[in-house]
């Protein structure tokens, strides 16, 4: 398993939020969901995505742009344009004077805007629900990434603009599919890019550190240490102690422990899990070792995680 299907094999979208958005200039949303990750594709037209404490970007027609929440933005047809609309937490749209818009700018099944046509057509989808898995990619990114039509392919924007206005039986399920397909193949384009990419995600490529990494994450409740770790890769402990370290950043155990309680996280958030079970699929030998690591690193008990996820 390399590491961004790692990353992304754990949560997914589970009824995301989906809306195609119709709207004619000036336009200016102001966006304070909250959400954890949101990605916006642009359609038609023009519109800048204006991240607080960041670089404003001019997205053009098959672009798309990630945002990291929790952080507030603005989608403007220009930068100096006041907002007229606040999207609140649960995607309550509003006017400044806190009046649902619902009515108002609603245009049919997952859309909304001005009005029709638009000038400018724009997808956004939103994850809505955090993922432990996915801690270390989203420390990985930056507040806004947008990744350019002409640095990447694929018909997926189109098909997802397509399908976002479909009112069908499974269509929530094909959306969620279709929003976690987009967000994959934009992010493995920003991440291939030359030059891009976290240190952790490049080392993937290095014919020592990268074997060490697919086996840490393939086989997680294994008793590995440094020394079995070397020998599997065919370095000795020392060499593979130090080029770890180098290229990811941390040893290969804090790693290893980082990825077992990232995915116990992860586990725990099944109702039917137990804390016997998840310790055994991450490696750790009874509930109570897993529970002293998980506190330790995270702060607080397994039961407590599980209370604090919506």
């Amino acid at each position: 398993m390399d590491l961004l299907t790692g990353l992304l094999d754990g949560p997914r979208a589970r009824g995301a939020f989906l809306l195609r958005s119709l709207l004619d200039p000036p336009f200016a949303l102001r966006i304070e969901d909250r959400a954890p990750l949101t990605v916006v594709a642009l359609v038609r037209g023009t519109a800048w995505v204006v991240p607080d404490g960041s670089t404003a970007q001019l997205l053009h027609p098959g672009d798309v742009a990630v945002l990291r929440g929790p952080d507030a933005y603005t989608i403007a047809d220009d930068p100096a344009t006041p907002p007229q609309v606040v999207v609140q937490p649960g995607q309550r749209c509003t006017d400044l004077r806190g009046e649902s818009l619902a009515t108002a700018w609603g245009l049919g099944v997952r859309t909304w805007g001005t009005g029709t046509p638009g000038d400018t057509v724009l997808l956004t989808g939103t994850y809505q629900l955090p993922g432990e898995i996915n801690r270390r990619l989203l420390g990985a990114l930056p507040p806004l990434l947008v990744v350019r039509a002409q640095q990447w392919h694929s018909p997926l924007v189109g098909l997802l603009a397509e399908e976002v206005t479909r009112d069908a039986p499974g269509q929530e399920a094909v959306l969620d599919r279709l929003l976690d397909l987009l967000l994959i193949a934009v992010l493995r384009s920003w991440f291939d890019r030359p030059g891009g990419g976290p240190s952790w995600y490049a080392a993937n490529a290095d014919p020592v550190v990268g074997p060490a990494l697919r086996l840490l994450r393939a086989e997680p409740a294994r008793a590995w240490t440094v020394a079995s770790l070397a020998a599997e890769v065919g370095v000795s402990r020392a060499a593979l102690a130090r080029r770890f370290t180098e290229l990811v950043g941390e040893p290969p155990m804090t790693f290893l422990t980082d990825w077992r309680l990232s995915l116990a996280a992860d586990l725990l958030r099944e109702p039917d899990a137990t804390l016997a079970a998840v310790a055994r699929q991450v490696g750790y030998g009874s509930p109570f070792a897993l529970s002293t690591a998980f506190r330790r690193v995270r702060g607080v008990s397994p039961r407590e995680h599980r209370t604090r996820i919506p």
